[in-house]
């Protein structure tokens, strides 16, 4: 069977990830995810990779194999990973946890590049248009503008 040219992809509680073809509304291909529940999904800009965040880890699946093992795991986070996306050009990864942290990974290379600390549990992380400056959403309703090419937090809304 051929791949379907709108993907869409859910997770949840139940430990599934679930792709569905968007046209007709059907499943066509089911992982198992069992190590947590699925926090956030985020496709690569090339549509050819899947993050799937959890907890503690971000996996990451090729969208068009049959196989259901991730071909990359992402462990340096110490509690639930609730955000994650990635670089217009898909070279890094950033990712948000109740654990206080942003993360930037590399996808090119092994482990954390980047750590930046938040004081309370992350939300949610974008990545702003311009590509340099991540910005965060803590528990406690702070804002934080991670400015990349001077590695700091640039902007503290409180």
């Amino acid at each position: 069977m051929s791949q379907p040219t709108v993907i869409l992809a859910t997770a949840g509680y139940d430990h599934t990830i679930r792709f569905w073809e968007a046209k007709s509304g059907r499943c066509y291909r089911t992982i198992q995810y069992p190590d947590s529940q699925v926090n956030r999904l985020e496709i690569t800009p090339d549509k050819r990779y899947l993050a799937a965040a959890g907890n503690p880890h971000i996996r990451l699946f090729d969208i068009n194999s049959s196989s259901p093992q991730p071909v990359m795991s992402y462990d340096s986070h110490t509690s639930n990973v609730m955000a994650v996306g990635f670089q217009c050009d898909g070279n890094w990864m950033y990712s948000g946890s109740e654990d206080g942290t942003v993360k930037i990974w590399d996808l090119r290379a092994p482990g954390c590049q980047r750590e930046y600390e938040s004081r309370a549990a992350v939300n949610t992380v974008v990545l702003h248009p311009n590509q340099t400056e991540l910005i965060s959403g803590d528990q406690n309703g702070n804002i934080r503008v991670w400015d990349l090419t001077a590695n700091s937090c640039s902007c503290e809304l409180v």
